[in-house]
């Protein structure tokens, strides 16, 4: 029940995201700079640069996540060495 709870959550948070961005990026462009919905949205640069850090950090987690599990399959094939020649 909670992860369904969970999920149902994760999914209410990522529409509600979606949503704004896309009005941000698709309608507010459309609309006077002096208008007072304006002051919900931050500027339009940041639609861009918002992604694109998200990408690079997320890039960079996933490259660390395989380095470590390529260093840590490297040292025991290295130890499952040494013990073959040992024995």
């Amino acid at each position: 029940m909670l992860d369904r709870l969970i999920g149902l959550a994760m999914l209410i948070a990522a529409s509600v995201v979606f949503l704004y961005y896309t009005i941000w990026t698709l309608l507010m462009p459309f609309v006077d700079q002096d208008h007072p919905l304006q002051s919900l949205f931050p500027p339009r640069v940041w639609a861009i640069r918002i992604p694109v850090i998200l990408i690079l950090l997320g890039s960079a987690v996933v490259g660390s996540f395989l380095s470590v599990v390529m260093i840590r399959s490297n040292r025991k094939r290295a130890l499952k060495a040494k013990a073959g020649k040992k024995a």
